[in-house]
């Protein structure tokens, strides 16, 4: 009997390939017979149709699709994969392209081949691409100020029947319940607003039985190159909410760049003027109406469309979420600078949330007050029109979201946080000269973290001048221990509260016991950054735009989903291949019109590769790597406990006589790829993680590096979870009686007490000695959970100067468990 699938609205023939799918795709199994697990919005179905709107019955196969097994336009996979290699990663000019096919010309012919060439030229292959009939989304230019534009429909019914997001489209708006009932926000669809725009769609007759299809826009203005001038421009980008967080962010086609904004110049004599910042105002919300006004139609009435499980649905498209950096966000909202777009909180009063705005009540103002009580009173600019006020129940205050980045990372942490903590150290009642030494300690504190897999070293600690997003990111997972013993506790224990805020928030689900937990580290951390205004860092008080906005957080998740899956730093690192990869390929002259022509191309080869892959026509080989090493009185007590676990006894309390003799071939190896679930991470479109385990004694061929991992060791009432911190000495496998088993070797380090350190949150761990010498014991990695990251506990005494990094994980008697070493290791370490 066939299986249906109410999340995906598929059908699958047998009962095995169901429990397979839902348990692949959507973490649990057999969803459909576990009410508690999804309760899906009761009357908007989202039943499939054929391509004319006619729903079909239930269980209906889909449409089949073309299963030619044709490369056209290209002669076979080695010519694609070639134009593939070529235009996205090596991207050589014309001349070195030329010179390439040249070369192979020639070999093709001493072989004596008689094989067509792959292309016969740099613009042939360019052409050839150019003829790739999948992902067509013509560009056009509008406006005096010229606007870069694609048509916005079509963008979207690309993106909505790419079969590359089966399986992570989600066709209905959900509940969704943790195995303990607690409500729970994941993707979008999770969220209140998604159920409550559905309730509309399902209210009115002419749309009832539709799919909602959210349109996602983000926006960030970005420069390329400073020293060439002019070279600034605006993006825009789109994503369907229906596609999963863990899609957007493994840099997939559901972020496409839909539009280039212009970005109007005047005289040095006008660019100053409120009449010349007003038309730059109006003029960005007419042009973003006008790049959505393709979509407006079908906002009132269900457009077919056929979607990643192959059926046709109808749909109903609603603007979405708009992810945007706080200045991008005052644009947006038609709100004065320093004032919060999200609420009416006035910018003397940021410590608290105001009442929220929405647009009935911004228009009701609009129409009662001036221009000038609108700007003084409510924050408003009342000549500005927001875009989404041409469009059916979209309110662009509900719609902007929290920004992970710019807001928490690189706005709290680092412009705020970081640089408060620096003037309050030169506050202190010392002279300036120590005062740079406590800095240059903390500096070379920094420095001396071990490393870890994913781990950025600072060589120089925060002493170096350009920072970016990722710089902020990894900064903050090795400054809370530095800090410690050269600043008041209050100073250490509002550090510790944000880091656990922002981790939190960048959870990939969220419930209700994880939002209690970031409204009380919240509260901590405005309990604790009081110091900063008592000691004078900061005499006048909080009113922040930046950290006012991480009040709005806990409500905005239970509308939107998890922000981890919402966040500017998904457009930033768009940036990349939507403007910088493609500027650099121009010429530099007029670089916007070739840049639009390598994005249409990109585009093309990115939709030819999941049609030629749903066709099977891509499958290879895909080998995964473990390694493992060894000693032989440990193997003989390992194998003991592997061939008996069941004994009372374990293999290190057996006398060494009556464990398995052991005389084969070890293996020894420097490394081991461990692959575990972390959609909190860069991961893969499954939400799966891979992280390099080392234990190498000569690593990049400089210094030893033997990385630390967690080992369940007992159950999860015990301290830390029951997990203990092994150091991996050596990776090694045998084979005993056919049988091959992977092992590490490890030093062992052990909690130093019951509970974490209550001044940093952490747990502490120091080294199991016996006579002297740390202990060591052999395990089967299949103990291992994930590697994990150690930080010295460095007290009040200052690291000599020569101190080097390498050094850390034997010189220190404890050492704290970094949990904010990856969001991860937040998740997983109590």
């Amino acid at each position: 009997m066939a299986r249906w699938c109410t999340r995906c609205c598929r059908s699958f023939p047998t009962d095995s390939g169901y429990k397979k799918h839902c348990s692949s795709f959507h973490r649990f199994s057999w969803h459909e017979n576990r009410p508690s697990t999804f309760r899906f919005h009761p009357r908007l179905n989202a039943r499939p149709c054929d391509e004319n709107g006619n729903f079909l019955p239930p269980h209906a196969e889909p449409p089949p699709l073309n299963n030619s097994e044709d490369w056209y336009p290209f002669l076979d996979r080695p010519t694609f994969e070639f134009a593939k290699l070529q235009f996205e990663k090596i991207e050589a000019s014309r001349q070195e392209v030329d010179s390439l096919l040249k070369i192979l010309a020639v070999h093709a012919v001493l072989e004596g081949s008689s094989a067509e060439p792959m292309f016969r030229d740099s613009r042939d292959l360019e052409a050839t691409i150019d003829d790739i009939p999948y992902g067509k989304t013509p560009w056009s230019s509008f406006q005096t100020y010229t606007v870069h534009t694609r048509d916005s429909h079509a963008a979207v019914l690309n993106m909505a029947g790419s079969a590359d997001f089966d399986g992570k489209f989600d066709y209905v708006p959900f509940e969704e319940y943790t195995a303990q009932d607690r409500c729970q926000w994941s993707n979008l669809m999770s969220g209140h607003w998604a159920y409550k725009q559905a309730d509309t769609i399902a209210d009115d007759p002419r749309t009832h039985g539709s799919m909602l299809v959210p349109i996602i826009l983000g926006a960030d203005k970005m420069t390329v190159s400073i020293a060439t001038g002019h070279q600034e421009f605006h993006p825009v980008y789109m994503s369907l909410g229906n596609i999963h967080n863990d899609m957007r962010r493994a840099h997939r086609e559901a972020v496409i760049p839909p539009a280039f904004l212009c970005i109007p110049k005047a005289s040095r004599q006008s660019d100053d003027t409120d009449e010349f910042r007003l038309f730059k105002k109006q003029l960005y919300h007419a042009s973003l109406a006008h790049i959505l006004s393709p979509l407006r139609s079908g906002m009132t009435t269900p457009e077919v469309i056929r979607c990643p499980d192959r059926h046709f649905h109808r749909a109903i498209f609603e603007l979405g979420p708009f992810i945007a950096d706080y200045p991008e966000q005052v644009y947006l909202a038609g709100i004065v600078s320093g004032w919060c777009p999200k609420c009416r909180a006035p910018p003397d009063q940021l410590a608290h949330e105001g009442p929220p705005r929405f647009r009935v009540h911004t228009e009701a103002l609009i129409d009662t007050f001036d221009a000038d009580n609108l700007w003084d009173a409510f924050g408003i600019v009342g000549d500005v029109i927001p875009f989404t006020n041409y469009f059916p129940r979209a309110d662009i205050h509900e719609l902007l979201i929290p920004d992970l980045l710019h807001q928490l990372i690189k706005g709290t942490f680092k412009d705020h946080l970081v640089e408060w903590v620096e003037d309050y150290i030169y506050l202190l009642p010392i002279t300036r000269h120590e005062a740079k030494a406590i800095m240059d300690d903390i500096d070379r504190r920094v420095a001396a973290v071990p490393a870890f897999p994913g781990l950025r070293h600072f060589h120089e600690g925060r002493n170096f001048e350009q920072w970016t997003g990722d710089d902020s990111k990894a900064f903050m997972k090795v400054w809370l221990p530095a800090i410690v013993g050269h600043v008041h506790e209050d100073v250490v224990k509002c550090v510790s509260a944000l880091l656990d805020f922002c981790y939190l928030a960048h959870c990939s689900s969220h419930d209700t016991p994880c939002l209690v937990a970031m409204e009380e580290a919240l509260q901590r951390f405005h309990t604790y950054r009081a110091i900063f205004e008592e000691t004078g860092v900061r005499p006048n008080g909080f009113f922040l735009p930046c950290q006012h906005a991480l009040v709005h957080y806990v409500r905005n998740i239970k509308l939107f989903g998890s922000p981890n899956g919402l966040c500017s730093s998904i457009t930033e690192s768009r940036h990349i291949t939507a403007v910088k990869r493609p500027w650099r390929c121009s010429n530099r002259n007029k670089p916007l019109n070739q840049m639009i022509q390598t994005n249409t191309r990109l585009s093309k080869l990115a939709a030819a590769w999941v049609e030629f892959g749903r066709q099977g026509m891509l499958k290879g080989d895909v080998a995964a790597e473990i390694g493992q090493p060894s000693l032989p009185e440990l193997i003989c007590r390992f194998l003991y406990d592997q061939l008996y676990p069941d004994d009372d006894l374990a293999g290190a309390e057996v006398p060494l006589a009556e464990c398995p003799v052991f005389q084969g071939r070890v293996s020894v190896y420097h490394s081991a790829s461990a692959t575990f679930y972390a959609p909190s991470e860069l991961a893969g479109p499954g939400g799966m993680h891979r992280e390099l385990i080392r234990s190498n004694p000569a690593w990049l061929k400089a210094y030893p590096c033997f990385d630390t991992v967690l080992v369940q060791n007992s159950d999860d009432t015990e301290p830390m979870g029951g997990m203990i911190v092994g150091r991996v000495i050596r990776f090694l496998s045998f084979v005993h009686d056919d049988v091959c088993y992977p092992c590490a070797l490890m030093e062992w380090l052990v909690p130093s007490r019951d509970v974490p350190d209550p001044l940093t949150g952490m747990w502490v761990v120091e080294p199991e000695v016996d006579s002297g010498r740390r202990t060591v014991g052999l395990i089967h990695t299949d103990c291992i959970v994930r590697a994990c990251h150690l930080i010295g506990r460095y007290g009040s005494d200052r690291l000599p100067l020569d101190f080097d990094f390498t050094f850390s994980l034997d010189a220190f008697k404890s050492f704290y468990l970094n949990k904010y070493a990856d969001y991860h290791s937040h998740e997983c370490i109590p």
